[in-house]
């Protein structure tokens, strides 16, 4: 049995894309299947601005509006028929249901009668990450040749572009990363103190999908849980016979003290 979850990072929960300057170009990276807002860098359209949407350098128009009215070609690519939306108040185009396809250079033109500006983005769309999947291939313990450690598999498959790590808490204890290539990755892991701070994450730069590890998928050998708890207690009769120590230091020390006074007085 294991727990899953997803989580973002360096991103608005993959629904509006990521964005990274790069010069003139803002990279933007995408799941396939959500939808993303291109920024027109607009705050608001006013009265004479025409902004013109482009798909490739130089290419096709594929939206436009002056604040008033929006115009999505009737003539457009097959590919964004239905998946274009516009925003009056500031120009920006949202693609919807994002496609591998609809990778590419988007291009945005905003001109007046004084002036003309445009924005490129480069966009990337990743096909949807994975759930990691746990498998444990430790052996029983009524077996003569069994180990007091559990011997744990994490796996993904049809991956790229992409790494796959095990966890101990935030920690990362070893990571395997995918070509550009649609591949699977495996990654073991062998530990001794089993608990539920471990996890398998595979991710990319800017989200990844979690598999929090369950306890009871990997049932450790009795004289193995012994030893795990071994350390646990041998710190904790440390600490309790420094406490001991320090507390009859304090004693003596108060007893010694009260005796100068006295002798002083």
């Amino acid at each position: 049995m294991f727990y899953t979850f997803a989580f973002c990072s360096l991103c608005f929960c993959c629904l509006v894309g990521v964005f990274a300057d790069t010069d003139a170009v803002k990279s933007v990276l995408v799941i396939e299947g959500d939808s993303v807002s291109l920024n027109s860098s607009l705050t608001e359209i006013k009265a004479g601005d025409r902004i013109l949407w482009t798909f490739g350098t130089n290419g096709p128009l594929i939206a436009k509006t002056n604040g008033v009215n929006n115009t999505i070609p009737d003539n457009l690519d097959k590919r964004f028929r239905d998946r274009l939306k516009l925003d009056k108040k500031t120009g920006s185009l949202t693609i919807m249901n994002i496609r591998t396809e609809d990778a590419g250079v988007y291009e945005v033109e905003i001109s007046n009668s004084s002036s003309e500006t445009k924005h490129r983005f480069t966009v990337t769309v990743y096909a949807p990450l994975p759930i990691p999947v746990i498998s444990s291939n430790s052996s029983n313990c009524s077996s003569p040749s069994s180990s007091s450690s559990c011997s744990l598999l994490c796996s993904v498959v049809n991956v790229s572009d992409a790494t796959l790590s095990w966890y101990k808490g935030i920690s990362v204890l070893s990571s395997i990363s995918a070509s550009d290539l649609s591949i699977s990755l495996s990654l073991p892991l062998e530990i001794e103190c089993l608990d539920d701070s471990y996890s398998c994450v595979v991710a990319y730069s800017f989200t990844n999908w979690t598999t929090h590890l369950n306890s009871e998928l990997c049932q450790t050998c009795p004289d193995c849980v012994f030893c795990c708890h071994v350390s646990e207690a041998v710190t904790r009769l440390v600490i309790s016979a420094l406490v001991g120590v320090a507390a009859a230091c304090i004693v003596v020390y108060d007893i010694t003290s009260r005796k100068v006074q006295q002798e002083t007085a």
